[in-house]
Formats: structure tokens, sequence, C-alpha cells
């Protein structure tokens, strides 16, 4: 499904369908490449850190990222200026958007513990299928629509189970986030896009 897509870079992080049955290790075969541990990694692009984790191996209720994916994050940061943009990307919530749901990890704090000092630090995630943002302090927190089912918002109704939506409605729900960044500026432009 990605070959067609007409862009330099694909950047993945698993979902916890892409690693439940077999410990990722599929995922890790298509997409492992240059990764360390379970799959996270890091890289830049014109200035700004990216960081790739994985939360879903190792579920219980909430995410997890693990000891040894906590000690990656701190060396990984630990040499680059406070005003270097980071973005991070993490497939269930670096933040407790509804643990009660499993929306959150359990280890989030910890980690964020480590990004903190960094004067604009974007956090990008799934597994919630809506579009939801929360600001704390310099890390702001997006969670992208999805490409498909929607789920209630939190604690509407007694589980996360899928919306039925009326016919010829459910392309309204679903969609694309595109996301940019202009030098200079903190915040990233947002592009949201229905698959209608």
């Amino acid at each position: 499904m990605m070959t067609g897509l007409r862009t330099p870079h694909v950047f993945t992080v698993p979902g916890e369908h892409d690693s439940v049955d077999d410990a990722g290790q599929k995922y890790l075969s298509a997409f492992g490449a240059g990764t360390r541990g379970d799959g996270w990694y890091s890289f830049d692009i014109a200035g700004v850190h990216l960081i790739a984790l994985v939360n879903t191996l190792n579920l219980k209720k909430l995410g997890h990222l693990g000891v040894e994916q906590l000690d990656f994050i701190a060396k990984d940061v630990a040499p680059l200026p406070n005003d270097t943009p980071i973005i991070v990307f993490s497939h269930i919530p670096l933040f407790a958007m509804y643990p009660d749901w499993g929306w959150g990890a359990d280890d989030a704090t910890q980690a964020l513990s480590h990004l903190r000092r960094f004067s604009s630090v974007t956090c990008l995630n799934g597994h919630v299928h809506q579009v939801f943002s929360k600001i704390e302090g310099s890390v702001t927190f997006y969670s992208g629509t999805t490409t498909a089912y929607p789920l209630p918002h939190p604690g509407d109704g007694p589980a996360p189970k899928p919306v039925t939506l009326p016919a010829g409605k459910l392309h309204d729900a679903l969609g694309i986030r595109e996301v940019g960044y202009i030098r200079g500026q903190k915040a990233l432009a947002l592009k949201e896009s229905t698959l209608q």
C-alpha cells in the first residue's frame, strides 16, 4: 500500500496490531533496518531531531517503553542543544489521554523528563483514531485521525469500540494528516484531509 506514496521519506512505528501476535517480528523484518532494540530509532532532518519509539510491546493495560528504550532516549538527546526542535513518533499517546481505555503509556513521564528542557517538542501518535491535541509547557501532543475506523471520544461509552456511522459518512471520519516544519517557527504546520 505504501509503494504509491510520492515522498522522499517514510518513517514508521508499529501499532499494537503490528506487534501483538509475534512480538513485532514481522514488523521488524519489513521496517526494522537500521533500528535498535524492538525497532526504535532517531535521526536528524534540516535541524530537527526525530525520535521514533515503540510502546506497543509488553502491553498490559497501557503502552510501555521499558528501561532500555528510556536509556536510549536519555543518551540520544543528551548532546543536543536546548533549542533543537524535537519530534517524537509513538503509536500510543505519551500522555494519559484516557488510561481506562489504555490510551497512555505507563512510563511516558520518564520519557518526557528527558525532553522537557527543549524549547519545542512535538509528540505525534495514532492509536486513538481521532484528532486531538494538548499542550504541556514546551511539549505539544497531537493524535492523528485514522485511515481505518473511528473510535469514540474518551469516556463516551464503556470501551473504545468502533463507532457506527450513518451510511455515506465514514469517509468524513477518516483522514490523513500532513505535518510541515518551517525553520525558526516553534509550531508545526498541520493539514488535515478527510478521505472523502
